[in-house]
């Protein structure tokens, strides 16, 4: 755990951190947790740096976390983090380039909606215009990034909406990966205060799966790996756009003609 928690911590659907403060941890912790690792487990090859957003880091910090890394685990060839969209407009395309060299080579992204008002509804502190200027500059640098959007999070009143304008940034990023989720008010979380009052209302799986549908008919990707085999996902689909996208249409509409005999995930595998 290279920070924590998160340096934004404001998302209202985010229960992860809402009681903690970030912190930079001590180089020399990570060092001793390095070789910890090491001696257990020399054959690492990918590494994730956590916690919610270790770009925020000093790229110097970065760098020597890296490098300590490199010498500890000769086989490894991938390291990943977070990266808020805070994060992003920090770092410039030369400090990404330079963390790529030394081998962090993937983000992860939560883009969660493409639309101005369900962005401002879940306090992800940036447009949609921001997020897209931010959002390409990994792949300027070099880096993967790998993209998250939140079902449901519009509701019903904005469902449409939000899967039109989600896939309108998504678009316009162009990101090696991108995933889908769907939205769950968690207790303690600002998302489930406006639930508890009625002012958020959690869609069905048929609803989710039409808002899906919308979302991927609306992406011109060349090149993305697409997924939405998370355990919050009703319907698990996955393939690569352009080359699977009728396909994938396909499955989503059998899934709607044919609800009952659709794969919707059981709530048990949801963990719910």
């Amino acid at each position: 755990m290279a920070t924590q928690p998160c340096s934004y911590n404001e998302c209202s659907f985010c229960g992860m951190y809402r009681d903690k403060r970030f912190r930079v941890r001590r180089i020399e912790e990570l060092r001793a947790e390095i070789e910890w690792a090491r001696e257990r487990a020399p054959g690492v090859r990918k590494v994730f740096l956590a916690d919610g957003d270790a770009l925020m880091a000093p790229p110097k910090f970065l760098h020597e976390v890296l490098d300590a890394l490199r010498a500890a685990f000769p086989q490894l060839r991938r390291v990943s983090c977070y990266a808020s969209p805070q994060a992003l407009d920090v770092r410039t395309v030369a400090q990404m380039s330079a963390l790529r060299e030394a081998g962090l080579t993937q983000f992860y992204l939560g883009v969660e909606s493409g639309h101005d008002e369900v962005l401002r509804r879940l306090v992800k502190g940036v447009d949609a215009e921001t997020m897209i200027r931010v959002a390409r500059k990994p792949a300027e640098a070099g880096v993967k990034l790998s993209v998250m959007i939140l079902l449901g999070a519009g509701g019903p009143a904005l469902s449409l909406e939000h899967s039109r304008a989600s896939a309108q940034v998504v678009n316009a990023i162009q990101p090696r990966f991108v995933s889908t989720l769907v939205v769950t008010p968690v207790e303690g979380t600002p998302l489930f205060e406006e639930a508890m009052r009625g002012e958020f209302e959690e869609m069905e799986p048929a609803a989710i799966t039409r808002e899906l549908r919308a979302f991927v008919h609306g992406l011109e990707l060349d090149g993305t790996v697409f997924r939405a085999n998370h355990a919050s996902n009703w319907l698990p689909i996955g393939g690569t756009l352009p080359k699977d996208k009728d396909a994938i249409l396909a499955t989503i509409d059998a899934a709607l003609a044919d609800p009952e005999g659709a794969p919707f995930v059981p709530d048990a595998w949801r963990g719910l």
